[in-house]
């Protein structure tokens, strides 16, 4: 506690335009490693290295970024639709466009949390938080949300939350002012509404619905406002309406099986979301506002509650609600309805608690409010705790998280832009005229290398393509019923699953793996335009495959030690 006063004496005596500046300070502070260090920084790999930013170069490179809706990218599984990508109207996809992918994506990170910032202040400022005496509240918690390790290519799918609730809620109240309007316009050029937006849209269609049943209150420009915002959004994703709207092949999606848990999974899997969150929307509650928030709801039971406190206890109960409805979605008592409708498997309702970073955070500023009320010793604890929270985020940051604590590959090692040159040039022919696959390497590393691939990493691409690969791979399957489920129920990951290195796709130059036993049927592989293997241990058993070691290449700049196979089936 005498610490926590001590902070109280320090911060104090400033103003809240000096919190700001702090507050900026330090956020460019937190970025400044992708900006230094350039493509030496060290990144998430999951969903991001491995996937989007290879996507990203694809796209551009295949000149397709304007395609028309039926067009294919040839480097791709032999023909990927271009819708696949998404928007060409989407503000990540032009910094792709227009810079090198390691500065696209510092922009990218630098555009997201600044915003994220300031949304989240302007909202406390404005609607929650309003004591002038309260500015470290509002800007601290801000901050803390703008550090959070969001997922990066849903950009302000869940960190644009805050800015749009502002000018939601501005609307609503009256306020018609062209902030919010170009607000609600603008920022579906930087967000997905399949990756968070068509679930805050819902939450506030329900608060319009709120207002018309308890206060009889029509508000039509408040619908307005929503209505424009879903149209913007649906204009710019125009490729995912037409997707939806017309008759196309089926994909992978359509076979997703994601009904599998009985109730009592799903009460496990609903209290871990809770108070760990997800991945793609991690908020890094546990050890700080949780607590808080558990804390402040008990001194709150045995009162007489203000509205601010009802909010509270309100958004509380939503979390938990967001955690439930998470894990309920994969309950089994699903299955009938899943069977019967194909948008419930292909969409992923799920995510609603997509919403649990703008409903976390916003507590956790309120709890500290509430707090604050209480008493100078009270101050002290809501001071603390919000510097607190600040703290823990610091190893989040990425290059912390990632180069120190996890040493993944950098950017520049992860890519591996020279090795792979190299063996470029010793295949010597254009990578046009022959197709390749990776085994213990994510076929994103290949994309990103101009090579044509086979496998992939995408989240919708033909069905039927997925059978005929699913031939490659058939007798490895077979050895192994986690790999045969992940590749059968799900899917986005049509890579040459081994046995022998399950879902791993990151063996190092350093490792000692090898692989005895493989056995693939390299026919189909040649069938589909296979000639070379990438991979990143060495196969004992390659001849057996009809494979042949070409010759193995590494270098100081890349993270893999990459053995070259050719295909060579015998004569008939």
């Amino acid at each position: 506690m005498q610490w926590m006063c001590y902070s109280v004496s320090i911060v104090k005596q400033y103003n809240e335009k000096t919190y700001l500046l702090i507050a900026l300070f330090l956020l460019a502070l937190f970025l400044s490693p992708l900006f230094l260090l350039g493509e030496d920084a060290h990144i998430r790999v999951h969903d991001n290295l491995d996937s989007n930013l290879a996507w990203y170069k694809v796209l551009h490179e295949s000149g397709e970024t304007f395609g028309e809706l039926g067009a294919t990218i040839p480097q791709v599984i032999n023909g990927l639709p271009r819708n696949t990508f998404g928007t060409e109207w989407s503000i990540i996809v032009w910094l792709h466009e227009l810079f090198p992918t390691m500065t696209a994506y510092a922009l990218s990170q630098a555009l997201t949390r600044m915003v994220a910032f300031f949304g989240m202040y302007l909202l406390l400022r404005k609607h929650f938080i309003r004591d002038q005496r309260k500015a470290l509240i509002r800007v601290g918690v801000a901050l803390a949300f703008a550090f959070t390790p969001f997922w990066p290519s849903g950009m302000l799918s869940t960190l644009g939350h805050p800015l749009a609730l502002w000018a939601f809620l501005n609307i609503r109240s009256g306020d018609l002012s062209w902030k919010n309007w170009i607000t609600l316009g603008l920022i579906p050029l930087y967000a997905s509404i399949v990756l968070g937006f068509f679930f805050f849209l819902a939450a506030v269609s329900l608060l319009w619905l709120y207002d018309l049943l308890k206060k009889k209150e029509w508000n039509l420009v408040f619908l307005a406002s929503i209505a424009f915002m879903t149209i913007v959004f649906l204009a710019i994703e125009y490729r995912l309406v037409f997707s939806l709207i017309t008759e196309h092949q089926p994909m992978h999606r359509t076979e997703f099986i994601s009904s599998r848990h009985d109730l009592l999974h799903s009460v496990d899997l609903s209290i871990r979301n809770f108070f760990l969150g997800h991945t793609h929307v991690m908020t890094v509650h546990a050890m700080i506002i949780m607590p808080i928030l558990f804390l402040t709801l008990g001194l709150l039971l045995f009162r007489k509650k203000q509205r601010i406190e009802k909010l509270f206890i309100f958004l509380f109960i939503l979390n938990y609600g967001l955690s439930l409805w998470y894990a309920l979605w994969f309950n089994e008592f699903w299955t009938p309805l899943k069977e019967r409708f194909d948008l419930l498997v292909t969409f992923n309702f799920a995510r609603f608690h997509f919403l649990r970073p703008l409903v976390i955070y916003m507590s956790f500023a309120i709890a500290c409010s509430i707090l604050w009320n209480m008493g100078k010793k009270w101050k002290a604890v809501a001071t603390g705790v919000v510097i607190a929270q600040l703290i823990v985020l610091i190893p989040f940051n990425e290059e912390v998280h990632y180069g120190i604590y996890h040493k993944t590959p950098s950017f520049r090692e992860f890519y591996a832009e020279e090795q792979f040159k190299q063996i470029k040039n010793y295949i010597g022919t254009s990578q046009q005229e022959y197709r390749v696959a990776s085994i213990g390497l994510h076929p994103a590393i290949a994309q990103y290398n101009g090579f044509y691939t086979l496998d992939t990493y995408n989240n919708l691409y033909p069905l039927t393509y997925k059978y005929k690969f699913r031939k490659i791979i058939a007798n490895e399957l077979e050895k192994n019923s986690g790999l045969k489920r992940y590749f059968d129920e799900w899917g986005s990951r049509c890579y040459l699953f081994v046995d022998e290195l399950g879902k791993k796709y990151n063996y190092k130059k350093d490792s000692d793996k090898k692989i005895k036993d493989l056995d693939l049927n390299i026919q189909a592989f040649k069938d589909m335009g296979g000639s070379y293997i990438f991979s990143s241990v060495p196969i004992i058993n390659a001849e057996e495959n009809n494979l042949f070691l070409e010759k193995a290449f590494d270098h100081s700049n890349s993270a893999w030690k990459i053995y070259l196979y050719k295909v060579k089936l015998p004569s008939v």
